[in-house]
């Protein structure tokens, strides 16, 4: 099989773990977890690999990293990108876990650009050890470069035991009609969307809505920037397969004790939501009656949509 244009960039470090370089950068993979509703727990089930760029060994914001990328090479620092977050997962990762990666669909111009990333992430998961059923292909919310090119792309990556899924769903153009056409098997809900919506009554009703509507398709469902306690209470209650944000985790540079990191989070969202238990129950009127929490539950929203 041909070398990959990701691995022609990768140096691996004395503790097996791998860096990209492009430029005058280095390239590191940050894991965040994705958390699982399971029996009343809360689980890690997932990671998304995110890019950390250093220059000079000091961090670089990533949007100020791909703004210095010329278009020309934005497609080979994608596929670095990818390239490096799977060689790190097959080293730092449990074999249970998957791993959410990114492809940005205005690159998929024609039938050639298809093929070459999927050959290429083919070549990579051989580097690294990790079977095709543990990778979720995220398709971001850019504009589709070939709609043609990018259905074919994921009708190959399906045919080959790769999970997709639709990022960012209800921002820019990831909707209905991308979902209709692409058929993923995972939906993640755009963050900022999300928060809007978990903060009203009919906001959560509506969410629970869509969740239904996904399962009953047999798609599962990520609600992404869960930054508080009831937030991630208002999202289980609303049936969401998974959940992800700093209210659970912090993306944690590789390589790291993840197993460790695995059990801990329980304990830390056991604790998440007994204090957003506590300060509902704080916030409850002394002749408090059976008619209570729907009160209460407007109360909580208008804190947080003030």
């Amino acid at each position: 099989m041909s070398r990959s244009i990701g691995l022609a960039h990768i140096v691996r470090q004395a503790d097996a773990s791998a860096v990209g370089v492009w430029g005058g950068y280095t390239l590191r993979t940050a894991f965040q977890p994705i958390f699982s509703f399971r029996g009343g727990r809360l689980l890690v089930s997932a990671y998304e690999g995110l890019l950390r760029p250093f220059r000079d060994g000091q961090p670089v914001g990533p949007g100020i990293f791909f703004s210095s990328i010329p278009e020309v090479d934005r497609f080979h620092v994608e596929t670095l990108a990818r390239t490096v977050h799977l060689l790190n997962a097959g080293v730092c990762l449990n074999r249970g876990a998957s791993l959410f990666v990114n492809f940005d669909p205005s690159h998929f111009v024609d039938a050639a650009s298809a093929t070459i990333a999927l050959r290429d992430i083919q070549t990579v998961l051989a580097e690294a050890g990790v079977e095709p059923h543990r990778v979720v292909c995220e398709i971001t919310e850019q504009e589709t470069g070939s709609d043609a090119s990018l259905l074919e792309f994921v009708r190959a990556l399906k045919g080959f035991g790769y999970r997709v899924a639709v990022d960012d769903y209800g921002a820019d153009n990831s909707d209905m009609k991308r979902i209709e056409a692409l058929g993923p098997d995972i939906v993640k809900f755009d963050g900022a969307w999300t928060a809007r919506l978990l903060a009203s009554a009919s906001g959560v009703s509506l969410l629970t809505d869509m969740v239904s509507a996904f399962s009953e398709k047999g798609i599962r469902t990520v609600f992404e920037g869960i930054e508080n306690g009831e937030q991630l209470q208002l999202a289980e209650r609303c049936g969401v397969s998974m959940v992800q944000g700093f209210a659970l985790a912090k993306p944690q540079l590789a390589p790291g004790a993840f197993d460790e990191f695995e059990v801990a989070r329980e304990t830390a969202r056991k604790e998440i939501l007994s204090n957003a238990a506590a300060r509902l129950e704080r916030s409850k009127p002394a002749d408090d009656t059976s008619s209570a929490p729907a009160a209460r539950a407007r109360r909580t929203f208008g804190r947080r949509g003030a």
